[in-house]
């Protein structure tokens, strides 16, 4: 029996597949399986799969014919038998040393439920600002407190990045599709059954970006599906048996979040801001106010301020109104 069950759904990955296999069989730790299941591929995908098999008796290729990515991870994970389960896509490429650093973590870590890594876009060239602010800021969340804190202002981890235990996924129910992010609601989820996450300092994965990944293309990976997946999450946690919310910021990002919550059932009663210019205003029949004047009286905030920087100069501004990240706020941009 392997240590590690390596799940990789694909479809149409002939372009890239056959260097993410060599990334695989150039691993130092080697007692892994390769569970590969391709998703009704209409390119040579089967063909560099059938040929991986046929020369590697740890490579196991299951065939679908369609169905979309949630039901093939759940078809690959239920033909994962060993005690660790490692994520790769057909597009990416590991660092010889990824499982063996993740496999001595899990091993002398018994608390951690979950081991990410810090990973690197590639190719460079191209690349928008916006995809390294996400790498900046995800490989910044070293340790299972700064996840927690940033939980809601995206997803925290590379899907393909990470290693858990099998245990936690067959408890957990394994993948939902629920029409937003199958990896964002699964570390969702995690977090609220107590998981603990762990991070690895060293540049793992390699993620490649193109025009045909899946979070380029798939609608469940749109703006409104991750804010959709926030949005039902806090309501079944940190907004749980709220009738009301305080909304920091008055932008573009804190209306989208009271029309999804007005859809709810949940106002806001109250807008902060800075914004001379909007403060003293009424927006959606609530007051735009300043942090001085707020008092929260019980009410729970959500900060979605989507101006750059503007995360950490919130937190100063709540460390010196008294407020606590986690219980009287949570940032959501």
């Amino acid at each position: 029996m392997p240590t590690i069950s390596i799940l990789m759904p694909v479809r149409n990955e002939e372009r890239y597949l056959q260097a993410t296999l060599d990334s695989l069989y150039r691993q130092t730790y080697t007692e892994w399986e390769l569970i590969a299941v391709d998703d009704g591929s209409s390119d040579q995908t089967a063909a560099i799969l059938s040929e991986a098999a046929h020369s590697d008796s740890r490579v196991q290729v299951i065939r679908r014919h369609g169905g979309g990515l949630v039901a093939a991870l759940n078809t690959g994970l239920e033909a994962c038998h060993a005690p660790l389960l490692a994520r790769i896509d057909g597009d990416d490429i590991c660092h010889p040393r990824r499982l063996e650093l993740q496999v001595a973590y899990m091993d002398a870590h018994p608390e951690t439920g979950l081991i990410a890594c810090t990973f690197r876009h590639f190719p460079r060239s191209g690349l928008k600002q916006g995809m390294i602010d996400y790498e900046v800021w995800q490989n910044s969340l070293r340790d299972h407190t700064l996840v927690i804190r940033d939980l809601f202002v995206e997803s925290p981890f590379v899907h393909p990045s990470i290693m858990t235990r099998r245990t936690i996924m067959a408890d957990l129910g394994g993948y939902q599709d629920n029409g937003w992010p199958e990896d964002y609601d699964l570390w969702l989820r995690m977090a609220a059954a107590g998981v603990h996450f762990a991070r690895l300092p060293e540049t793992l994965l390699f993620w490649r970006d193109h025009p045909e990944r899946a979070t380029r293309t798939m609608d469940e990976y749109a703006a409104h599906a991750f804010r959709s997946c926030k949005c039902h999450h806090l309501l079944h946690g940190f907004l749980q048996n709220s009738l009301d919310v305080v909304i920091a910021g008055a932008g573009q990002e804190a209306r989208a979040w009271q029309r999804l919550l007005a859809a709810t059932g949940v106002t806001v009663s109250t807008w902060l801001d800075v914004d001379p210019r909007k403060i003293g205003r009424t927006l959606h029949n609530a007051p735009v106010i300043s942090p001085g004047e707020l008092q929260l009286n019980g009410r729970k905030m959500i900060v979605a301020i989507g101006v750059r920087g503007a995360r950490e100069q919130f937190r100063t501004v709540a460390e010196r109104q008294g407020w606590h990240e986690g219980i009287d706020f949570v940032s959501v941009a």
